[in-house]
């Protein structure tokens, strides 16, 4: 690039004015290092202006946009569409997650999977916890329905709710209550047996129209370390059997050791009770006995 030169005379063409003598041009120019300043500033923008698109270009192609979208993520007309593995570092938020037709939707995490629910105000009214160790539900109401939306199980602060036909409990050691519960039927499956059990208290069935203990097809057996109680308070105790046996009852009118009862041996023998209602078993008078007179020491 030649040198250019700007030439301005002040006066020029005009007439001389004091008769002074004329003034000389000034010469204005950009030459020497400036120049050379000048072209190196201007190559470096076209280097930085060369390298910022060649840049953008790079990421666009390694980024996969398109008109669509960017990579896997796809914008369509119902929203954002995801495909394949997705990495959020930070919270998302979205009105509706699934996955595709015809695959399952994984969400995975390297420690813990938090679901929440806000309400208008952003207070958290629910949240699931998928953790290492626990899975954990925090809501007022927790329901889980089947997939014809059948309802099977509720939970919530006052009561929890299992409305399966069948509740079946297979630990070894059955289920544990600390409190009473309600129910209307209790049984065994088929073949096996029905145990209720408190180790260390006392066990109480309580029923305000009655309470009906059935076995169609076995014993019922009712055994204690103490005593045995059959009370009635209004009614009376039925004992409806074709064979009423009480063995071991003691023999009263003599023959044993004082304090003590003896089994009655065998015939035909009478069943007496003493004034507290003890039974005890006497020889009958017609097996030449004194009949339940004898009481002797049963009664003492």
């Amino acid at each position: 690039m030649a040198r250019e030169d700007v030439r301005a005379a002040r006066g020029a063409g005009s007439p001389r004015s004091g008769g002074g003598a004329p003034r000389s041009p000034v010469v204005v120019g950009i030459y020497g290092w400036r120049k050379r300043f000048l072209y190196l500033l201007v190559l470096l923008l076209m280097a930085t202006v060369v390298l910022n698109l060649a840049l953008t270009v790079w990421i666009l192609k390694v980024m996969s946009f398109t008109v669509d979208g960017m990579g896997h993520l796809r914008i369509t007309e119902k929203g954002l569409r995801l495909e394949g593995e997705s990495e959020f570092l930070h919270p998302l938020y979205a009105k509706e997650i699934r996955s595709r037709l015809d695959s399952a939707l994984l969400v995975q995490s390297a420690r813990n999977v938090t679901i929440n629910s806000r309400d208008q105000q952003g207070q958290v009214t629910g949240q699931m916890v998928v953790g290492p160790d626990s899975v954990e539900a925090k809501t007022k109401r927790f329901q889980v329905t089947s997939s014809s939306g059948k309802f099977l199980f509720s939970a919530e602060d006052s009561e929890v709710v299992v409305g399966a036909e069948r509740l079946r409990v297979l630990g070894a050691e059955g289920a544990l209550f600390e409190h009473s519960i309600q129910t209307p039927q209790v049984r065994a499956e088929p073949f096996k047996h029905l145990r209720l059990e408190s180790p260390t208290r006392a066990l109480w069935l309580d029923a305000p129209q009655g309470v009906v203990v059935q076995a169609d097809a076995g014993d019922v057996r009712a055994s204690c370390r103490q005593d045995l109680t059959l009370e009635s308070r209004d009614g009376a105790i039925v004992l409806d059997s074709e064979t009423i046996r009480v063995p071991n009852l003691p023999r009263g009118g003599g023959g044993g050791p004082p304090g003590q009862g003896q089994r009655a041996p065998e015939g035909v023998h009478e069943l007496c009770a003493c004034p507290g209602g003890k039974l005890y078993l006497a020889a009958a008078k017609a097996e030449g006995g004194q009949g339940c007179r004898a009481a002797g020491v049963v009664c003492d």
